[in-house]
């Protein structure tokens, strides 16, 4: 490592009723791979947002390059040498490659030159782009290049990247890494945020700990267990998830031969989507992002109904039924977009909880809601999950996003449910919350519920299901045994791969 690029001296912001960051302290040297790990909660999206520039410090200072470095806006980080990859990509569909570029940039060169400077640094970083396709059209893989590529224009000193693993598969994630490596060998710094313990140990030269708004730790992730890094997250110990011996029971959801149009120009369609889960089973189905998995869900909830095919919950045909109707026969649901979808911004967790909650938690009694009823449903979530909030009746655009998707897949959970299906249902979340709830999962299936996992996390699915099935651009595949498989196979099938025949070969 070289000599420090970006250093942090006390940096505070408190918000009402919380301090995110609390005297906050560390150095990123030059040329180095340096780790930001937390909780949710923790402060990181504070911290990176400040020196982003997109959020100012109540007390404490920056210098980059030992210069004083005090952003006002992200334009001004940006011209200082610092870019940002954020978690969520900000691209517009309808809009080519170069355009998406282009927007990003204070003054764009012509298109025809922008296209080559595209085509040239992603060549030259192993992330090759068609500068003129439709982003509509790229996968989440290549979606993130555009976004990596965006900031290399920029020729950054730092760059920061946000759970850039996320929606990637092993042979994507692999060709990440090297990148990174390149960007470190030339020079750049790289803040890198993830709850990927594992990888963060394979890739980062350093890492800094928050909790609870304070830096509480550094060290060198390669010399530490993943273990060990997520107790000095957290504070304390938890427990590995662990499935309780069962045997599957009847059939509770069986779907055959389902297609749905593409919601959308650049949605994908379900085509002849047919599969089995029995009481008890935990069934996990992995894809790359894009390949049908919010389409899947949006069918079994009932929220789109199929034109063909049928969808049976324990024996009766419930193609025609709606969300609620479907809710009251007990198949529950969670998505993928916590906010917007899962819940309402702007409503309580009270008033959220409610939403979906509302008959089967018995919190409305002769058309109108009880209240009280109401809170104790939503501070029993609380508690259970551990969801850090002021209190229940907290706005849910005022949580973080590991403790917004805690109450969102725990408002399913204690409902009881017959049969859950949930889209990335540990998105998002640390280490110790992620294993809170997979191992309400299981303990859920363990009483006979049958759970769907739509999942991105392989590690996740290897951890708690079954069997697993790939979805690849609408289709899902044959469901095997877990045990049967290894990380490359569902790799290998989420990339298209469906006969193991041929996976196995080309593995």
């Amino acid at each position: 490592m070289g000599q420090p690029l970006l250093t942090l001296r006390g940096l505070t912001k408190a918000y009402p009723g919380v301090v995110a960051n609390d005297d906050v302290s560390f150095e990123i040297g030059e040329g180095e791979i340096h780790a930001l790990l937390g909780e949710n909660g923790a402060g990181k999206s504070t911290l990176v947002k400040m020196i982003y520039g997109l959020v100012k410090p109540d007390a404490g200072a920056m210098t980059l390059r030992g210069q004083a470095f005090a952003p006002s806006q992200p334009a001004e980080a940006r011209r200082a040498g610092v870019a940002m990859v954020f978690q969520h990509f900000s691209l517009f569909d309808a809009l080519s490659v170069a355009e998406n570029v282009a927007l990003g940039m204070e003054n764009s060169p012509r298109t025809r030159d922008l296209a080559r400077q595209i085509r040239d640094v992603s060549e030259a970083y192993g992330l090759p782009l068609d500068p003129f396709r439709v982003v509509g059209t790229l996968s989440a893989g290549e979606r993130q290049r555009v976004e990596i590529i965006r900031c290399l224009l920029q020729d950054p000193k730092l760059l920061i990247m946000d759970e850039p693993t996320s929606v990637l598969t092993p042979q994507e994630v692999t060709i990440l890494f090297e990148t990174l490596r390149k960007l470190r060998s030339e020079g750049t710094s790289i803040l890198y945020i993830s709850h990927k313990l594992e990888e963060i140990r394979a890739l980062c030269d350093t890492a800094t700990i928050l909790r609870l708004g304070k830096r509480v730790a550094t060290c060198t992730p390669a010399e530490t267990t993943a273990r060990a890094l997520a107790e000095m997250m957290v504070g304390a110990s938890f427990a590995t998830p662990k499935a309780r011996a069962t045997t599957p029971g009847d059939v509770l959801l069986e779907v055959k031969a389902l297609s749905l149009p593409a919601p959308g120009a650049f949605g994908t369609p379900l085509r002849d989507v047919s599969l089995q889960l029995r009481a008890g089973e935990v069934l996990g189905i992995g894809g790359v992002a894009g390949n049908g998995q919010d389409e899947l869900l949006a069918a079994l909830s009932g929220e789109r109904l199929a034109p063909r095919g049928s969808v049976l919950l324990k024996g009766r045909d419930i193609s025609r039924d709606g969300p609620v109707a479907r809710r009251g026969q007990g198949l529950l649901s969670g998505p993928e977009e916590r906010l917007g979808h899962a819940a309402a911004p702007n409503m309580s967790l009270v008033e959220n909880g409610v939403l979906t909650a509302a008959r089967r938690a018995g919190l409305v009694r002769r058309g109108f809601i009880d209240w009280r009823a109401a809170g104790a449903f939503a501070d029993t979530v609380i508690k259970r999950f551990d969801v850090r909030t002021p209190s229940a009746q907290t706005a849910a655009r005022a949580l973080s996003g590991g403790n917004l998707q805690k109450f969102v897949i725990g408002r399913e959970i204690v409902q009881d449910p017959d049969v859950l299906v949930v889209n990335q249902p540990t998105w998002g979340v640390d280490a110790a919350a992620a294993a809170a709830i997979r191992q309400a999962l299981l303990d859920l299936a363990a009483d006979g519920t049958g759970i769907l996992v739509i999942s991105q996390d392989l590690d996740e699915l290897m951890e708690i299901s079954d069997r697993f099935a790939a979805l690849n651009e609408g289709r899902l595949s044959e469901a095997r045994p877990v045990a049967d498989l290894s990380i490359e196979k569902i790799g290998l099938m989420m990339g298209g791969a469906h006969d193991m025949e041929v996976a196995h070969e080309t593995a």
